[in-house]
């Protein structure tokens, strides 16, 4: 059982501590003056050339933007005053936005002519990975890792149980290249709405292809890339870490069980300890790779059980814009206009250095 403490912030946002057997977590009250929160505070508008939702969320230029490290927010503050952790530590925390991209609750309205606009509903939470301010997730011990895969696990459960949400992302940004304004070791989690582009086109690809050979298109290509064997960066009899066939990123590695499940809620306890191994693993192969730690972008796609998405294949992808020790990649008009990405490495020499990394 996780060991889950609830408690709320100043405002009203849920707060909730995650703790390791033998730690108890000991919240203070949060004694900061901040402003009430607006159940109204972010907009949807339908792109009619795309068929895609943009989310409008102005209050977010007004987040906190790289703090020094004695006001950062996501470390523990003992006294209530100065952290969205009102606390003396911590192991893994979880807690709603203060600046939201979605919040509230509600339907999506039906899509017809001219402009369609929708209050911004979801869900957006943080999670802090550990009270270390200079840590990292690959630094965690293999037990707080899997610590933060049962928050991600926790709150995947209770998020895909809310009213009007279609889809649970848990992600993180690493590194200030990605685009991170706060250095502190966390990552995000987002209930949507709606079914992202990604996801809709995955699955629209997934029940193509059943309906053609009859079987699973994720299932299929994992078995190939095993049978193949050179892209493949680790494998354990649970889980499968590999470059995939048309990576599109610098460095990019994507993390499969090797059974069919939906999402982190389907994986069994022993999956739970071999996932936390293997993205361990990854994660510090990456930090290999140059003198430097390396910006990457994690991202666990998630499905529901449900008809729409009955195709669905937990993965998680892990993603680099960093194509050498010093230079990047810059997603210009090919990528950013067209959607058409142009790769400046094989997938099968970044698997073949990777590999050599443990």
């Amino acid at each position: 059982m996780v060991n889950v403490t609830r408690t709320k912030l100043a405002d009203g946002r849920e707060l909730l501590f995650f703790s390791l057997p033998g730690h108890t977590a000991a919240p203070v009250d949060d004694r900061r003056p901040l402003p009430a929160r607006s159940p109204n505070q972010t907009e949807l508008r339908y792109d009619r050339t795309t068929g895609q939702w943009v989310i409008i969320a102005a209050l977010r230029q007004d987040r906190t933007y790289k703090p020094p490290p004695d006001q950062c927010p996501l470390c523990p503050g003992p006294t209530g005053l100065t952290s969205e952790v009102p606390a003396v530590d911590y192991d893994v925390v979880v807690f709603e936005n203060r600046f939201p991209s979605l919040s509230g609750a509600g339907e999506m309205p039906a899509v017809r002519d001219g402009f369609v606009s929708a209050p911004g509903n979801g869900r957006c939470e943080v999670i802090c990975f550990s009270s270390n301010h200079t840590g990292s997730f690959a630094d965690l011990e293999t037990a707080h890792a899997r610590l933060v895969v049962d928050a991600w696990r926790h709150r995947t459960s209770e998020l895909m149980a809310m009213p009007g949400v279609e889809q649970v992302f848990c992600f993180e940004n690493r590194g200030e290249e990605i685009g991170v304004t706060l250095t502190h070791p966390h990552g995000q989690i987002y209930g949507y709405p709606y079914l992202t582009p990604r996801t809709a086109v995955m699955l629209q690809q997934a029940r193509e292809y059943r309906n053609a050979p009859g079987s699973n298109l994720f299932g299929d290509l994992l078995a190939r890339e095993v049978h193949d064997g050179r892209r493949i960066v680790a494998r354990t009899d649970l889980f499968t870490a590999f470059v995939p066939f048309a990576a599109r990123w610098p460095v990019e590695v994507h993390i499969y069980p090797n059974r069919f499940v939906h999402n982190l809620v389907d994986l069994a306890d022993a999956e739970l300890d071999d996932f936390a191994r293997i993205y361990l693993d990854v994660l510090r192969r990456f930090d290999g790779m140059y003198s430097g730690p390396l910006p990457y972008i994690s991202a666990l796609h998630q499905f529901a059980d449900t008809d729409a998405q009955r195709d669905g294949f937990f993965h998680v992808e892990l993603m680099s814009i960093r194509r050498s020790a010093v230079a990047l990649k810059y997603l210009a008009a090919s990528e950013s206009a067209m959607d058409a990405f142009v790769s400046d490495v094989t997938p099968e020499a970044v698997a073949e250095r990777l590999r050599g990394l443990a």
